[in-house]
C-alpha cells in the first residue's frame, strides 16, 4: 500500500508537470496570437492605404466630372460624394470600374450637346 507521503509526491509531480504543460501551451498560444495580431495590423495598414488611394481617385473623378458639368449652366452639380460606411470593401474594385464607363458616357453626352447648350 502506498504511503501518504508517496501519494503527496505523486500529486506534486503531476501538478508540476501540468504547470509546465500549461506554460508551454500558453507560450505557444501567445506566439500564435502575436502572429495573428501582426497579420491583422498589416491588413489594417493595407486597408488604410487602399482607402486613402481610393479617396484620392474618387476626388479626381469628381473634379473631372464637375469640370464637365460646369460647362452646362442649366445643370447644377450636387454634393461631393462621401464614403459609405456600410459599403462592403470587397465590392470596391467593382464600383471603381463601373465609374469609368459612366464618366465616359457623361463626357460623350456633354460633347454631343450643341455649343449653345454648353455655353
Amino acid at each position: 500500500m502506498e504511503s501518504a507521503a508517496m501519494r503527496y509526491k505523486e500529486i506534486v509531480g503531476l501538478a508540476a508537470k501540468a504547470t509546465t504543460e500549461l506554460r508551454a501551451w500558453e507560450s505557444h498560444h501567445a506566439q500564435e496570437l502575436d502572429g495573428r495580431i501582426a497579420a491583422a495590423e498589416a491588413a489594417l495598414e493595407q486597408a488604410m492605404e487602399r482607402e486613402k488611394r481610393t479617396g484620392q481617385t474618387v476626388r479626381n473623378w469628381w473634379r473631372m466630372t464637375s469640370d464637365n458639368v460646369a460647362r452646362l449652366p442649366w445643370l447644377e452639380l450636387g454634393e461631393e460624394p462621401v464614403p459609405a460606411a456600410n459599403a462592403p470593401g470587397s465590392w470596391l474594385d467593382r464600383h471603381l470600374n463601373e465609374v469609368k464607363p459612366i464618366y465616359q458616357e457623361l463626357v460623350d453626352a456633354v460633347l454631343s450637346l450643341g455649343w449653345r447648350a454648353r455655353r
